[in-house]
């Protein structure tokens, strides 16, 4: 539990009421559309568009880990 911590500090905040998770998901949502916009960008580009590709992949990845381990550390499902 203390590795999933040490990567995704964030997720494991304390979050007084649904509001505060929400606004935290909507963050994670907008951020990661951000990240996709540029990630698509750079992906049209000869040389770099598949490193572009596996680092947009890993970004999405994270910050859908990160949504999860935040609803579930709310619901107290962690520990």
């Amino acid at each position: 539990m203390e590795i999933l911590k040490n990567l995704f500090p964030f997720s494991f905040k304390p979050k007084a009421n649904w509001k505060d998770l929400l606004i935290w998901v909507v963050v994670l949502l907008i951020a990661d559309l951000v990240c996709g916009v540029i990630i698509g960008i750079l992906g049209h580009l000869p040389l770099i568009g598949w490193i572009a590709g596996i680092i947009g992949g890993l970004l999405g990845l994270y910050f859908t880990v990160s949504i999860v381990l935040a609803v579930l550390d709310f619901l107290k499902v962690l520990k």
